[in-house]
């Protein structure tokens, strides 16, 4: 069995989504839980986005001349996000979910990345055993919330799309809540459409590049968060994450921080 890890291309999306659909499919149907990607296509379409962002690294594996696997590494900010990470279910148990990985951190690490960042199912032991040996370290549980768009809104704190100009303002309110920003992501969904702020007393207090998978909100308190979730005009994939706490994450090249996420 010969392996081979190369970067990744837009061309490689119709196979690499599959194999991610698949690969989401069959833990989840092993656990009893809804599918994270409710089809090929909509998995394939999530990795085009990843495959054709230059503010993604992506690797793919190939056994035997065939893609078999790919991983992907969010560097649009000085913390690094880490995944999905997928491996075709018939050759799983291999080895290629660690050299992956692994392929991923040493690119982490030659970039110099303040830290790492993933989410990983809880059922899921084999890959939680494998970011352990890694140097993960698991900082909280999330929880993924399904449901309708709630169509509320609260008085006093004001939701409407964000702007190029709310930028600097939002940067500055990501680095007081978690010590970095995450500018390069905000900076894609202002560009996208999907990205919004609460204002509340004149000023920019939370904003989300969007309610839902792949997205990420900041909040000086829970009232913004509830804001921006009430008036969501839906859920991306049907759900969102929601953290209890505020994770703080390492400083240092290559000390890894881990979330677990619940259903």
């Amino acid at each position: 069995m010969s392996i081979v890890l190369r970067p990744g291309a837009p061309s490689d999306a119709t196979v690499c989504g599959k194999i991610c659909f698949e690969a989401f499919r069959a833990i989840d149907d092993e656990h009893n839980f809804p599918w994270d990607f409710p089809s090929a296509e909509v998995a394939t379409q999530v990795l085009m986005m990843l495959l054709s962002n230059p503010g993604f690294y992506s690797v793919v594996a190939e056994k035997d001349g065939n893609v078999v696997g790919s991983n992907f590494l969010d560097e649009r900010g000085s913390i690094a996000g880490l995944g999905p990470i997928t491996v075709d279910p018939t050759s799983q148990n291999a080895t290629i979910g660690r050299r992956l990985m692994q392929a991923a951190l040493d690119r982490a690490s030659d970039r110099r990345a303040a830290g790492v960042r993933l989410l990983q199912s809880t059922f899921h032991n084999r890959s939680l055993c494998l970011y352990a040996k890694l140097g993960f370290d698991t900082r909280e549980t999330i929880s993924k919330m399904n449901g309708a768009p709630l169509g509320v809104r609260l008085p006093g704190y004001d939701v409407r799309p964000a702007r190029a100009a709310d930028l600097a303002a939002c940067n500055l309110l990501c680095q007081r809540v978690h010590g970095h920003d995450r500018g390069g992501e905000l900076d894609d969904a202002i560009k996208a459409g999907t990205a919004r702020v609460v204002e509340h007393l004149g000023q920019i207090t939370a904003y989300a590049t969007d309610v839902g998978f792949f997205a990420h909100a900041v909040a000086e308190s829970n009232e913004g968060l509830k804001a921006l979730i009430g008036s969501a005009p839906g859920f991306p994939a049907a759900a969102f994450w929601c953290r209890p706490a505020i994770a703080n994450y390492s400083a240092g090249v290559c000390k890894m921080a881990s979330d677990s996420c619940t259903r």
